[in-house]
């Protein structure tokens, strides 16, 4: 019974001399992480902003008069305009037919009296010269030419209604259906086009990054569901003025997209660079742990974890830039790091 007693008491002091030494039970545990070597790289300081892109140039064309309406044939295509098509500039998409309204201008009799008031006016001109017309004479004669040439023009421009076109080049994105040859009125909408090579995004901006923005400004622009087409975009506008409710102000973005790769009305994502830096100590935001001492992360050295406190530069979502407390050819832990404390025997697994 006496040998028993003493041996229970032995353990018990062994135990109890290992819980008071955290090192001896390390000594044989050594915890997995992963490391990673800090190189020099660019960072770049951004503020992600989200917004609607929009084109910057849209029209919808509407009758300007009734007659009856014929959707042209596409010459690119071969068949009737349709939505997603391709335009020119001044390319005729749709054409009314108003036979009455065609007579009514008139404009076989306008071409033929501007001729002739053309040709009086000329040979008004050249007697006039010989003394065989006044000075009266001649301006009646240059009257007559210049009403007739206004009639003519007017004409033109009636009739140019008719043929409805493309004020710019662009792509159809709507087209209301029609029956052939039905009378439509004036007023009526018949197609709309969209030049979206550019883009622009209105976007609210916080107030606190007022001083860091300013127009000319690069911006990265990017759709959620393509983040590697990445466009090139840039501030074109700044409002002065702060909402006071919001605490934020106006900022018009402008993006290029010669690929059409954003399509009218999407969301998006952008980056404005407001500052960089080059050949930095960048790490990922990841692996650093807020502590009572400060922000810090753990590397290897000589087979033990140590803690290092950080002071950071320029910053953003996915890395920061150190300032103080690393080296660069420290070995960073970047996983297992979560369990760690100072000094903890540490065995590097790739």
């Amino acid at each position: 019974m006496k040998k028993t007693t003493f041996i229970i008491s032995t353990l018990i002091l062994m135990l109890s001399a290992c819980g008071n030494d955290p090192e001896q039970l390390n000594k044989d545990i050594s915890v997995p992480v992963s490391v990673m070597d800090i190189t020099p790289q660019r960072i770049e300081e951004y503020i992600t902003i989200t917004g609607n892109v929009m084109p910057v140039k849209e029209g919808e064309l509407k009758t300007e008069m009734p007659g009856q309406y014929y959707l042209l044939v596409n010459p690119k295509t071969n068949r009737s305009f349709a939505l997603g098509d391709r335009v020119e500039k001044g390319q005729e998409v749709v054409r009314l037919e108003d036979k009455e309204y065609e007579n009514n201008i008139k404009l076989s009799s306008l071409k033929l009296n501007l001729d002739i008031t053309k040709q009086t006016y000329e040979k008004q001109q050249s007697l006039y010269d010989k003394g065989g017309v006044t000075l009266s004479e001649l301006k009646q004669a240059e009257i007559n030419y210049e009403n007739a040439k206004y009639s003519y023009e007017d004409a033109m421009i009636r009739l140019a209604k008719m043929h409805i076109k493309t004020p710019f080049s662009g792509v159809i994105v709507d087209l209301p259906y029609y029956t052939p040859g039905i009378r439509v009125e004036a007023g009526v909408p018949v197609f709309k086009v969209m030049d979206y090579s550019k883009l622009y995004m209105e976007v609210s901006l916080p107030e606190k990054n007022m001083k860091d923005l300013k127009t000319n400004q690069q911006v990265r622009v990017m759709n959620y569901t393509a983040s590697k087409d990445t466009l090139k975009g840039r501030i074109t506008q700044l409002s002065p003025a702060i909402d006071p409710e919001t605490r934020t102000f106006t900022g018009i973005i402008s993006v290029d997209n010669p690929k059409l790769t954003l399509r009218p009305g999407m969301f998006a994502k952008g980056e404005i660079i407001v500052a960089a830096a080059d050949s930095a100590l960048v790490i990922p935001r990841e692996i650093i742990l807020s502590k009572q001492s400060g922000d810090a992360v753990f590397i290897v050295d000589n087979g033990f974890a140590s803690e290092r406190i950080l002071t950071f530069g320029l910053e953003n979502p996915e890395n920061v830039q150190v300032i103080s407390g690393l080296n660069r050819k420290d070995k960073i832990v970047v996983k297992g790091f979560e369990t760690l404390r100072d000094r903890s025997r540490v065995k590097i697994v790739r």
